[in-house]
Protein backbone atom coordinates (compact mmCIF):
# COMPACT_ATOMS: atom_id res chain seq x y z
CA UNK A 1 0.00 0.00 0.00
CA UNK A 2 1.21 3.23 -0.83
CA UNK A 3 2.87 5.24 2.20
CA UNK A 4 2.18 8.57 3.81
CA UNK A 5 2.36 10.69 6.30
CA UNK A 6 -0.76 10.40 8.74
CA UNK A 7 -2.98 7.83 7.43
CA UNK A 8 -3.02 6.73 3.89
CA UNK A 9 -6.05 7.15 1.30
CA UNK A 10 -4.21 3.70 -0.58
CA UNK A 11 -4.95 2.09 2.94
CA UNK A 12 -8.11 3.47 4.98
CA UNK A 13 -11.15 1.71 4.34
CA UNK A 14 -13.29 4.28 4.38
CA UNK A 15 -11.58 7.16 2.97
CA UNK A 16 -12.72 5.87 -0.76
CA UNK A 17 -16.39 7.34 0.49
CA UNK A 18 -15.47 10.22 0.42
CA UNK A 19 -14.18 10.10 -3.37
CA UNK A 20 -16.34 11.67 -5.89
CA UNK A 21 -18.35 8.51 -8.07
CA UNK A 22 -17.86 11.06 -11.12
CA UNK A 23 -14.37 9.87 -10.58
CA UNK A 24 -13.84 6.68 -8.67
CA UNK A 25 -14.99 3.13 -8.77
CA UNK A 26 -13.33 -0.07 -7.43
CA UNK A 27 -10.93 -0.26 -10.11
CA UNK A 28 -9.64 3.23 -9.99
CA UNK A 29 -9.43 3.66 -6.32
CA UNK A 30 -6.06 3.46 -4.52
CA UNK A 31 -4.96 -0.65 -4.25
CA UNK A 32 -4.72 -2.23 -0.89
CA UNK A 33 -2.99 -4.79 -2.95
CA UNK A 34 0.46 -3.64 -4.10
CA UNK A 35 1.95 -7.59 -4.10
CA UNK A 36 3.97 -7.77 -6.52
CA UNK A 37 7.67 -8.35 -6.63
CA UNK A 38 10.45 -7.85 -8.90
CA UNK A 39 9.89 -11.14 -10.19
CA UNK A 40 6.28 -10.30 -11.55
CA UNK A 41 7.45 -6.52 -13.05
CA UNK A 42 10.30 -8.96 -14.77
CA UNK A 43 7.68 -11.36 -16.23
CA UNK A 44 5.61 -7.99 -17.51
CA UNK A 45 8.49 -7.10 -19.29
CA UNK A 46 9.02 -10.79 -20.66
CA UNK A 47 5.32 -11.04 -21.91
CA UNK A 48 6.28 -7.56 -23.45
CA UNK A 49 9.45 -8.69 -25.49
CA UNK A 50 8.75 -12.64 -25.71
CA UNK A 51 6.36 -11.73 -28.83
CA UNK A 52 5.99 -12.18 -32.60
CA UNK A 53 6.33 -8.51 -32.99
CA UNK A 54 9.52 -8.15 -30.33
CA UNK A 55 11.13 -10.93 -32.66
CA UNK A 56 10.96 -9.24 -35.63
CA UNK A 57 11.85 -5.98 -34.59
CA UNK A 58 15.26 -7.42 -32.74
CA UNK A 59 16.07 -9.70 -35.56
CA UNK A 60 15.28 -6.62 -38.51
CA UNK A 61 18.20 -4.66 -36.48
CA UNK A 62 21.00 -7.37 -37.70
CA UNK A 63 19.99 -6.59 -41.01
CA UNK A 64 20.89 -3.19 -41.43
CA UNK A 65 24.30 -3.89 -42.38
CA UNK A 66 25.81 -2.98 -38.82
CA UNK A 67 28.68 -5.33 -37.25
CA UNK A 68 27.24 -6.92 -34.72
CA UNK A 69 28.77 -5.41 -31.36
CA UNK A 70 26.83 -2.17 -32.95
CA UNK A 71 23.84 -3.96 -33.06
CA UNK A 72 23.96 -4.54 -30.03
CA UNK A 73 25.85 -1.24 -28.70
CA UNK A 74 22.31 -0.05 -30.11
CA UNK A 75 20.12 -2.80 -28.44
CA UNK A 76 21.96 -1.84 -24.99
CA UNK A 77 21.77 1.53 -25.48
CA UNK A 78 18.30 1.95 -26.48
CA UNK A 79 16.95 -0.81 -23.90
CA UNK A 80 18.83 1.31 -21.09
CA UNK A 81 16.56 4.56 -22.18
CA UNK A 82 13.34 2.44 -21.79
CA UNK A 83 14.58 1.13 -18.28
CA UNK A 84 15.06 4.84 -16.69
CA UNK A 85 12.01 5.76 -18.26
CA UNK A 86 9.97 2.89 -16.90
CA UNK A 87 11.46 3.53 -13.54
CA UNK A 88 10.55 7.16 -13.78
CA UNK A 89 6.95 6.42 -15.07
CA UNK A 90 6.51 4.00 -12.61
CA UNK A 91 6.99 6.46 -9.07
CA UNK A 92 3.87 8.51 -9.21
CA UNK A 93 1.50 4.88 -10.14
CA UNK A 94 3.55 3.16 -7.74
CA UNK A 95 3.26 6.05 -4.78
CA UNK A 96 -0.42 6.43 -5.07
CA UNK A 97 -1.58 3.05 -5.91
CA UNK A 98 -3.74 4.45 -8.72
CA UNK A 99 -3.65 3.24 -12.51
CA UNK A 100 -2.16 5.76 -15.64
CA UNK A 101 -5.34 7.26 -16.03
CA UNK A 102 -5.86 8.28 -12.68
CA UNK A 103 -2.39 9.95 -12.58
CA UNK A 104 -2.87 11.57 -15.23
CA UNK A 105 -5.63 14.19 -13.65
CA UNK A 106 -2.50 15.58 -12.12
CA UNK A 107 -1.15 17.09 -15.15
CA UNK A 108 -4.59 17.27 -17.12
CA UNK A 109 -7.09 17.74 -14.27
CA UNK A 110 -9.71 15.21 -13.50
CA UNK A 111 -11.70 15.61 -16.59
CA UNK A 112 -9.03 16.67 -18.85
CA UNK A 113 -6.69 13.40 -17.93
CA UNK A 114 -9.84 11.71 -20.23
CA UNK A 115 -7.73 13.12 -22.77
CA UNK A 116 -4.44 11.05 -22.53
CA UNK A 117 -6.60 8.28 -21.60
CA UNK A 118 -8.80 8.04 -24.61
CA UNK A 119 -5.73 8.45 -26.93
CA UNK A 120 -3.81 5.79 -25.45
CA UNK A 121 -7.24 3.53 -25.37
CA UNK A 122 -7.66 3.96 -28.86
CA UNK A 123 -4.21 3.01 -29.88
CA UNK A 124 -4.25 -0.14 -27.40
CA UNK A 125 -7.58 -0.30 -29.73
CA UNK A 126 -6.16 -1.27 -32.98
CA UNK A 127 -3.06 -3.08 -31.51
CA UNK A 128 -5.43 -5.66 -29.76
CA UNK A 129 -7.07 -6.84 -32.77
CA UNK A 130 -4.01 -6.61 -34.67
CA UNK A 131 -2.20 -9.35 -32.24
CA UNK A 132 -5.25 -11.54 -31.76
CA UNK A 133 -5.14 -11.83 -35.90
CA UNK A 134 -1.07 -12.40 -35.41
CA UNK A 135 -2.24 -15.14 -32.94
CA UNK A 136 -5.20 -16.72 -34.99
CA UNK A 137 -2.90 -16.90 -37.90
CA UNK A 138 -0.73 -19.39 -36.09
CA UNK A 139 -3.72 -21.56 -34.79
CA UNK A 140 -4.84 -21.83 -38.30
CA UNK A 141 -1.42 -23.00 -38.61
CA UNK A 142 -1.60 -25.68 -35.94
CA UNK A 143 -5.03 -26.28 -37.28
CA UNK A 144 -4.10 -26.82 -40.90
CA UNK A 145 -0.81 -28.87 -39.90
CA UNK A 146 -3.26 -31.68 -38.23
CA UNK A 147 -6.26 -31.59 -40.15
CA UNK A 148 -6.01 -30.71 -43.36
CA UNK A 149 -9.21 -31.08 -44.53
CA UNK A 150 -10.34 -27.64 -42.95
CA UNK A 151 -8.33 -26.27 -46.02
CA UNK A 152 -11.80 -26.35 -47.73
CA UNK A 153 -12.59 -23.45 -44.91
CA UNK A 154 -9.79 -21.23 -45.75
CA UNK A 155 -11.64 -20.88 -50.14
CA UNK A 156 -14.56 -18.73 -49.21
CA UNK A 157 -14.14 -15.05 -47.30
CA UNK A 158 -15.69 -12.96 -45.51
CA UNK A 159 -14.60 -8.70 -44.57
CA UNK A 160 -11.36 -10.32 -45.63
CA UNK A 161 -10.94 -13.27 -43.67
CA UNK A 162 -11.84 -16.60 -44.60
CA UNK A 163 -14.28 -19.03 -42.52
CA UNK A 164 -11.38 -20.90 -40.96
CA UNK A 165 -9.60 -17.37 -40.30
CA UNK A 166 -13.14 -16.04 -38.73
CA UNK A 167 -13.29 -19.19 -36.48
CA UNK A 168 -9.42 -19.12 -34.75
CA UNK A 169 -10.11 -15.24 -34.72
CA UNK A 170 -13.18 -15.82 -32.59
CA UNK A 171 -11.16 -18.70 -30.52
CA UNK A 172 -8.30 -16.09 -29.90
CA UNK A 173 -10.93 -13.59 -28.84
CA UNK A 174 -12.87 -15.70 -26.54
CA UNK A 175 -9.25 -17.24 -24.13
CA UNK A 176 -8.05 -13.82 -23.98
CA UNK A 177 -11.20 -12.34 -22.58
CA UNK A 178 -11.87 -15.39 -20.39
CA UNK A 179 -8.06 -14.73 -18.83
CA UNK A 180 -9.18 -11.18 -18.78
CA UNK A 181 -12.21 -11.36 -16.89
CA UNK A 182 -10.67 -12.73 -13.81
CA UNK A 183 -9.21 -9.80 -12.94
CA UNK A 184 -5.51 -8.47 -12.32
CA UNK A 185 -4.67 -11.62 -10.47
CA UNK A 186 -4.92 -14.02 -13.08
CA UNK A 187 -3.43 -11.83 -15.39
CA UNK A 188 -0.39 -11.64 -13.48
CA UNK A 189 -0.36 -15.78 -12.88
CA UNK A 190 -0.69 -15.75 -16.76
CA UNK A 191 2.57 -13.58 -17.58
CA UNK A 192 4.01 -15.31 -14.83
CA UNK A 193 4.11 -18.48 -17.13
CA UNK A 194 3.87 -17.09 -20.39
CA UNK A 195 7.05 -15.22 -21.11
CA UNK A 196 9.37 -18.16 -19.37
CA UNK A 197 7.87 -20.89 -21.96
CA UNK A 198 8.49 -18.76 -24.95
CA UNK A 199 12.26 -18.99 -23.84
CA UNK A 200 11.92 -22.32 -23.69
CA UNK A 201 10.91 -22.58 -27.16
CA UNK A 202 12.97 -20.21 -28.61
CA UNK A 203 16.34 -21.68 -26.84
CA UNK A 204 15.19 -25.18 -28.32
CA UNK A 205 14.71 -23.76 -31.77
CA UNK A 206 17.64 -22.30 -31.19
CA UNK A 207 19.49 -25.32 -30.53
CA UNK A 208 17.91 -27.30 -33.10
CA UNK A 209 19.37 -24.57 -35.96
CA UNK A 210 22.68 -24.90 -34.21
CA UNK A 211 22.65 -28.91 -34.71
CA UNK A 212 21.40 -28.47 -38.45
CA UNK A 213 24.12 -25.54 -39.13
CA UNK A 214 26.95 -26.46 -37.06
CA UNK A 215 28.13 -22.91 -35.52
CA UNK A 216 29.73 -22.19 -39.19
CA UNK A 217 26.79 -21.76 -40.35
CA UNK A 218 25.61 -18.91 -37.58
CA UNK A 219 26.56 -15.36 -38.63
CA UNK A 220 25.96 -12.36 -36.54
CA UNK A 221 26.22 -9.97 -39.27
CA UNK A 222 22.71 -11.06 -41.58
CA UNK A 223 23.87 -8.69 -44.11
CA UNK A 224 26.68 -7.36 -46.53
CA UNK A 225 26.25 -3.50 -46.82
CA UNK A 226 29.13 -1.29 -47.47
CA UNK A 227 27.90 1.78 -45.02
CA UNK A 228 29.84 4.90 -44.97
CA UNK A 229 31.51 5.45 -41.53
CA UNK A 230 28.26 8.68 -41.27
CA UNK A 231 26.03 5.69 -42.97
CA UNK A 232 26.73 3.84 -39.74
CA UNK A 233 26.08 6.05 -37.09
CA UNK A 234 22.56 7.02 -38.72
CA UNK A 235 21.66 3.40 -38.79
CA UNK A 236 22.79 3.00 -35.08
CA UNK A 237 20.51 6.10 -33.75
CA UNK A 238 17.96 4.64 -36.12
CA UNK A 239 17.80 1.58 -33.73
CA UNK A 240 18.60 2.89 -30.80
CA UNK A 241 15.17 4.96 -31.74
CA UNK A 242 13.08 1.88 -32.81
CA UNK A 243 13.96 0.65 -29.87
CA UNK A 244 12.06 3.03 -27.58
CA UNK A 245 9.65 3.46 -30.07
CA UNK A 246 8.43 -0.52 -30.04
CA UNK A 247 8.07 -0.40 -26.19
CA UNK A 248 6.25 2.91 -25.95
CA UNK A 249 2.85 2.45 -25.58
CA UNK A 250 3.48 -0.12 -23.01
CA UNK A 251 6.11 2.22 -21.14
CA UNK A 252 3.22 5.06 -20.94
CA UNK A 253 0.79 3.47 -19.15
CA UNK A 254 3.44 0.86 -16.86
CA UNK A 255 1.83 2.60 -14.24
CA UNK A 256 -1.07 0.39 -14.51
CA UNK A 257 0.95 -2.36 -13.66
CA UNK A 258 4.08 -0.40 -11.02
CA UNK A 259 0.50 0.47 -8.90
CA UNK A 260 0.66 -3.40 -7.85
CA UNK A 261 4.28 -3.14 -6.77
CA UNK A 262 5.30 -3.45 -3.43
CA UNK A 263 8.00 -1.05 -3.12
CA UNK A 264 10.14 1.13 -6.18
CA UNK A 265 13.03 -0.76 -4.98
CA UNK A 266 11.27 -4.35 -6.28
CA UNK A 267 10.20 -2.13 -9.34
CA UNK A 268 13.60 -0.83 -9.84
CA UNK A 269 15.26 -4.29 -9.82
CA UNK A 270 12.21 -5.96 -12.18
CA UNK A 271 12.81 -3.89 -14.81
CA UNK A 272 16.62 -4.09 -14.17
CA UNK A 273 16.62 -8.08 -15.37
CA UNK A 274 13.13 -8.17 -17.38
CA UNK A 275 14.77 -5.20 -19.98
CA UNK A 276 18.90 -4.66 -20.28
CA UNK A 277 20.01 -8.70 -19.41
CA UNK A 278 16.72 -10.17 -20.75
CA UNK A 279 16.23 -8.19 -24.09
CA UNK A 280 19.39 -8.62 -24.83
CA UNK A 281 19.45 -12.24 -24.01
CA UNK A 282 16.40 -12.27 -26.35
CA UNK A 283 17.80 -10.74 -29.56
CA UNK A 284 20.94 -12.98 -29.25
CA UNK A 285 18.88 -16.47 -29.23
CA UNK A 286 16.65 -14.59 -32.11
CA UNK A 287 19.71 -13.70 -34.14
CA UNK A 288 20.98 -17.39 -33.78
CA UNK A 289 17.43 -18.53 -35.60
CA UNK A 290 17.35 -15.97 -38.02
CA UNK A 291 20.92 -16.87 -39.24
CA UNK A 292 20.23 -20.19 -39.29
CA UNK A 293 17.18 -19.95 -41.74
CA UNK A 294 19.38 -18.31 -44.51
CA UNK A 295 22.02 -21.41 -44.27
CA UNK A 296 19.18 -24.34 -43.57
CA UNK A 297 16.78 -22.61 -46.38
CA UNK A 298 18.76 -20.13 -48.58
CA UNK A 299 16.43 -17.25 -47.27
CA UNK A 300 16.66 -15.49 -43.92
CA UNK A 301 13.31 -16.05 -42.71
CA UNK A 302 12.18 -13.53 -39.55
CA UNK A 303 8.76 -14.50 -39.29
CA UNK A 304 8.81 -16.95 -36.16
CA UNK A 305 5.64 -18.71 -36.93
CA UNK A 306 7.08 -19.45 -40.19
CA UNK A 307 10.05 -20.85 -38.84
CA UNK A 308 8.60 -22.97 -36.19
CA UNK A 309 6.34 -24.02 -39.08
CA UNK A 310 9.55 -25.45 -40.93
CA UNK A 311 10.58 -27.92 -38.39
CA UNK A 312 10.18 -31.46 -38.89
CA UNK A 313 8.46 -33.09 -36.02
CA UNK A 314 4.69 -32.52 -36.34
CA UNK A 315 4.84 -32.50 -32.26
CA UNK A 316 7.97 -30.01 -32.29
CA UNK A 317 5.85 -27.71 -34.62
CA UNK A 318 2.52 -27.82 -32.32
CA UNK A 319 4.42 -27.35 -29.54
CA UNK A 320 6.22 -24.45 -30.57
CA UNK A 321 3.44 -22.36 -32.27
CA UNK A 322 0.78 -23.00 -29.32
CA UNK A 323 4.09 -21.46 -27.07
CA UNK A 324 3.98 -18.34 -29.56
CA UNK A 325 0.51 -18.22 -29.19
CA UNK A 326 0.62 -18.25 -25.41
CA UNK A 327 3.46 -15.17 -25.94
CA UNK A 328 0.82 -13.33 -28.50
CA UNK A 329 -1.80 -13.35 -26.00
CA UNK A 330 0.18 -12.38 -22.48
CA UNK A 331 1.59 -8.96 -24.70
CA UNK A 332 -1.65 -8.51 -26.02
CA UNK A 333 -3.42 -8.42 -22.56
CA UNK A 334 -0.58 -6.75 -21.07
CA UNK A 335 -0.12 -3.95 -24.28
CA UNK A 336 -3.54 -3.65 -25.37
CA UNK A 337 -5.88 -5.19 -22.86
CA UNK A 338 -5.37 -3.26 -19.50
CA UNK A 339 -4.99 -0.07 -20.60
CA UNK A 340 -8.17 0.68 -22.08
CA UNK A 341 -9.84 -0.89 -19.54
CA UNK A 342 -8.47 1.56 -17.46
CA UNK A 343 -8.23 4.25 -19.93
CA UNK A 344 -12.29 4.01 -20.75
CA UNK A 345 -13.34 3.15 -17.12
CA UNK A 346 -11.83 6.66 -16.26
CA UNK A 347 -14.15 8.54 -18.44
CA UNK A 348 -17.55 7.58 -16.65
CA UNK A 349 -16.55 5.46 -13.58
CA UNK A 350 -20.08 4.31 -12.63
CA UNK A 351 -20.98 3.53 -15.91
CA UNK A 352 -17.41 1.55 -17.24
CA UNK A 353 -16.11 -0.91 -15.01
CA UNK A 354 -12.59 -2.33 -15.79
CA UNK A 355 -13.57 -5.49 -17.29
CA UNK A 356 -16.49 -3.33 -19.14
CA UNK A 357 -13.83 -1.20 -20.35
CA UNK A 358 -11.79 -4.23 -21.75
CA UNK A 359 -14.39 -5.54 -23.67
CA UNK A 360 -15.23 -2.35 -25.30
CA UNK A 361 -11.69 -2.76 -26.59
CA UNK A 362 -11.74 -6.21 -27.59
CA UNK A 363 -15.44 -5.69 -29.48
CA UNK A 364 -14.21 -2.36 -31.17
CA UNK A 365 -10.79 -4.41 -32.19
CA UNK A 366 -13.43 -6.73 -34.09
CA UNK A 367 -15.15 -4.21 -35.92
CA UNK A 368 -11.95 -2.42 -37.14
CA UNK A 369 -11.14 -5.39 -39.08
CA UNK A 370 -7.71 -5.69 -38.32
CA UNK A 371 -6.56 -7.66 -40.60
CA UNK A 372 -7.14 -6.24 -43.44
CA UNK A 373 -5.15 -2.84 -41.39
CA UNK A 374 -1.95 -5.50 -41.01
CA UNK A 375 -2.14 -6.35 -44.58
CA UNK A 376 -1.14 -2.74 -45.54
CA UNK A 377 2.79 -2.26 -44.77
CA UNK A 378 2.36 1.52 -45.51
CA UNK A 379 -0.32 2.11 -42.97
CA UNK A 380 1.22 -0.15 -40.24
CA UNK A 381 4.39 2.07 -41.19
CA UNK A 382 2.43 5.47 -40.63
CA UNK A 383 0.43 4.18 -37.17
CA UNK A 384 3.98 3.72 -36.06
CA UNK A 385 4.88 7.02 -36.57
CA UNK A 386 1.38 8.54 -35.13
CA UNK A 387 1.51 6.30 -31.92
CA UNK A 388 4.74 8.08 -31.38
CA UNK A 389 3.49 11.23 -32.42
CA UNK A 390 0.79 11.08 -29.64
CA UNK A 391 2.71 9.35 -27.08
CA UNK A 392 5.95 11.25 -26.92
CA UNK A 393 4.13 14.67 -25.67
CA UNK A 394 1.94 12.54 -23.20
CA UNK A 395 5.12 10.62 -21.59
CA UNK A 396 6.91 14.31 -21.55
CA UNK A 397 3.98 16.02 -20.37
CA UNK A 398 2.94 13.52 -17.61
CA UNK A 399 7.04 13.38 -16.19
CA UNK A 400 7.54 17.19 -16.23
CA UNK A 401 4.48 17.85 -14.53
CA UNK A 402 5.41 15.27 -11.42
CA UNK A 403 9.19 16.14 -11.50
CA UNK A 404 9.64 19.66 -12.28
CA UNK A 405 6.14 21.24 -11.35
CA UNK A 406 4.74 18.84 -8.75
CA UNK A 407 8.12 18.35 -7.26
CA UNK A 408 7.21 14.40 -6.77
CA UNK A 409 4.07 14.73 -4.87
CA UNK A 410 0.78 13.79 -5.47
CA UNK A 411 -2.24 14.63 -3.42
CA UNK A 412 -4.33 11.44 -3.88
CA UNK A 413 -7.34 12.64 -2.40
CA UNK A 414 -8.03 15.11 -4.52
CA UNK A 415 -6.99 13.10 -7.48
CA UNK A 416 -10.74 12.02 -6.99
CA UNK A 417 -11.87 15.48 -5.48
CA UNK A 418 -14.48 16.69 -8.28
CA UNK A 419 -15.00 20.09 -6.90
CA UNK A 420 -13.42 23.53 -7.35
CA UNK A 421 -12.04 23.01 -3.77
CA UNK A 422 -9.72 19.95 -5.51
CA UNK A 423 -6.14 20.79 -6.41
CA UNK A 424 -6.25 19.06 -9.91
CA UNK A 425 -9.04 21.28 -10.61
CA UNK A 426 -7.58 23.55 -12.13
CA UNK A 427 -10.56 25.51 -14.75
CA UNK A 428 -13.61 23.62 -14.85
CA UNK A 429 -11.62 20.27 -14.11
CA UNK A 430 -9.56 20.97 -16.92
CA UNK A 431 -5.92 22.44 -16.95
CA UNK A 432 -5.31 24.64 -19.77
CA UNK A 433 -1.66 24.38 -19.83
CA UNK A 434 -1.45 20.97 -20.44
CA UNK A 435 -3.57 21.07 -22.85
CA UNK A 436 -1.94 23.98 -24.97
CA UNK A 437 1.02 22.22 -24.41
CA UNK A 438 0.04 18.89 -25.60
CA UNK A 439 -1.80 20.20 -29.37
CA UNK A 440 1.53 21.49 -31.38
CA UNK A 441 3.31 19.06 -30.00
CA UNK A 442 1.11 16.26 -31.11
CA UNK A 443 0.68 18.55 -34.55
CA UNK A 444 4.43 18.71 -35.23
CA UNK A 445 5.28 15.13 -34.42
CA UNK A 446 2.43 14.22 -37.12
CA UNK A 447 3.66 16.86 -39.78
CA UNK A 448 7.20 14.75 -39.31
CA UNK A 449 5.31 11.53 -39.85
CA UNK A 450 2.93 12.24 -43.05
CA UNK A 451 5.62 14.80 -45.07
CA UNK A 452 7.63 12.82 -46.64
CA UNK A 453 10.90 14.77 -46.88
CA UNK A 454 10.90 14.50 -43.31
CA UNK A 455 10.33 10.67 -42.95
CA UNK A 456 14.27 10.46 -42.23
CA UNK A 457 13.69 11.83 -39.02
CA UNK A 458 10.13 10.17 -38.74
CA UNK A 459 11.55 7.29 -35.94
CA UNK A 460 12.47 10.07 -33.98
CA UNK A 461 8.79 10.78 -33.69
CA UNK A 462 8.98 9.63 -29.92
CA UNK A 463 12.06 11.23 -28.78
CA UNK A 464 10.68 14.52 -30.27
CA UNK A 465 7.45 14.85 -28.62
CA UNK A 466 8.60 13.70 -25.31
CA UNK A 467 11.17 17.10 -25.72
CA UNK A 468 8.13 19.23 -27.06
CA UNK A 469 5.95 18.43 -24.63
CA UNK A 470 8.19 18.28 -21.32
CA UNK A 471 10.09 21.32 -22.71
CA UNK A 472 6.63 23.30 -23.55
CA UNK A 473 4.88 22.30 -20.21
CA UNK A 474 7.79 23.09 -17.96
CA UNK A 475 7.86 26.72 -19.74
CA UNK A 476 4.16 27.73 -19.48
CA UNK A 477 3.44 26.26 -16.30
CA UNK A 478 6.68 27.66 -14.73
CA UNK A 479 4.84 29.83 -12.01
CA UNK A 480 3.27 26.83 -10.99
CA UNK A 481 6.44 24.95 -9.41
CA UNK A 482 5.43 23.46 -5.67
CA UNK A 483 7.59 25.10 -3.02
CA UNK A 484 6.60 23.49 -0.61
CA UNK A 485 7.26 20.18 1.05
CA UNK A 486 5.33 17.40 2.44
CA UNK A 487 3.98 19.34 5.39
CA UNK A 488 1.90 21.21 3.08
CA UNK A 489 -0.47 18.52 2.42
CA UNK A 490 -0.03 16.07 5.38
CA UNK A 491 -2.21 13.13 5.14
CA UNK A 492 -3.15 13.41 1.40
CA UNK A 493 0.23 12.97 -0.08
CA UNK A 494 1.49 9.58 -0.90
CA UNK A 495 5.26 9.26 0.22
CA UNK A 496 7.53 6.56 -2.19
CA UNK A 497 7.91 3.59 -0.42
CA UNK A 498 11.33 2.05 -1.21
Amino acid sequence: MPNSHGSSPAAASDATANYSPRLCNEDLAPTRDQNWSWYNIFSFWMSDVHSMGGYVVAASFFTLGLASWQVLLCLLVGICIVQVCANLVAKPSQMAGVPYAVICRQAFGVFGANIPAVIRGLIAFAWYGIQTYLAANALMLVSLKFWPALSSLTHASWLGLSQLGWICFGIMWLLQAMVFWHGMSAIKRFIDVAGPAVYVVMVALAGWIVYKTGFDGISFTLASKALTGGEQAWQMLTATALVVSYFSGPLLNFGDFSRYGKSMGEIRRGNRWGLPFNFLLFSIVTVVIVSGTQSLFGRMIIDPIETVSMVGSDLAVAIGLLTMITATIGINIVANFVSPAFDFSNCSPQKISFRTGGMIAAVGSVLLTPWNLFQSPELIHYTLDVLGAFIGPLFGILLADFYLIKRSQISVDDLFDATPKGKYWYRGGFNPKAIVALLPSVAIGLVISFIPSLHAVANFSWFIGVALGAGSYRWIARGDVEKSTTQSYNAKVAMQKE
